[in-house]
């Protein structure tokens, strides 16, 4: 690897690793925001919502971690091993908590408040999706290239949730938040298979290094 190939990665990273703290702060204040409007209104979408903030916290914090140690391949494989874990338990709750919701006929109240916060923080999700995915294309990265996926899919569940409480508020489609939430889970236990998947074909890719 060149000098200034190494100095553009080194920045990329660097970049990255600003990125990622500010997805940390920007979620953490998410979190509580749409989990409180989530309870307020009886809204299991936007509760959902606030829980895979939860994630991206988590997944963020794995890939500074990963950065900042400069590891291996193999701990890229672990920290992708870790975001799927935290995904699959994720949508485990989701599909289940929806699930019992629409069988007991569970009705949230409309959100203005949460409307206006998820036209926000959907686009805010898609700028730094962008964002992140060519500093991780730069950088060759990995866990990061998996966050910024991460954050782009944070954007869409904030679109799809803002549709189902439109609906919901506008035309009393009581059901909309319930298939929203139930939603958000089938995306994240995609999201954990690919992630777990990547992780495997990374490990084996050193592995056949490291036999070479």
């Amino acid at each position: 690897m060149g000098d200034d190939e190494y100095d553009r990665r080194h920045a990329a990273l660097h970049q990255g690793t600003r990125l990622e703290w500010f997805t940390v702060f920007w979620n953490v204040i998410e979190v509580f925001v749409t989990v409180t409007l989530g309870l307020m209104a009886g809204s299991l979408a936007l509760v959902a919502y606030g829980l895979d903030s939860v994630i991206e916290v988590f997944a963020s914090l794995v890939v500074v971690r990963y950065i900042s140690r400069h590891e291996s391949g193999g701990q890229a494989a672990r920290a992708l091993r870790l975001v799927a874990l935290a995904f699959g338990l994720l949508a485990a709750y989701l599909v289940g908590a929806s699930s019992w919701s629409l069988a007991h006929r569970e009705v949230s109240s409309s959100s203005p408040l949460g409307i206006a916060y998820l036209i926000i923080a959907a686009t805010a999700m898609f700028i730094l999706a962008l964002r992140k995915r060519r500093l991780a294309v730069i950088a060759r990265s990995a866990p990061l290239g998996a966050e910024a996926a991460l954050t782009f899919l944070d954007g869409c569940l904030a679109s799809g949730i803002l549709l189902a409480l439109v609906l919901n508020a506008a035309v009393g489609l009581w059901w909309t938040d319930q298939v929203a939430a139930m939603g958000v889970g089938v995306i994240c236990a995609k999201e954990a298979g690919r992630n777990w998947r990547e992780a495997s074909t990374l490990s084996t890719s050193m592995d056949d290094i490291a036999g070479s």
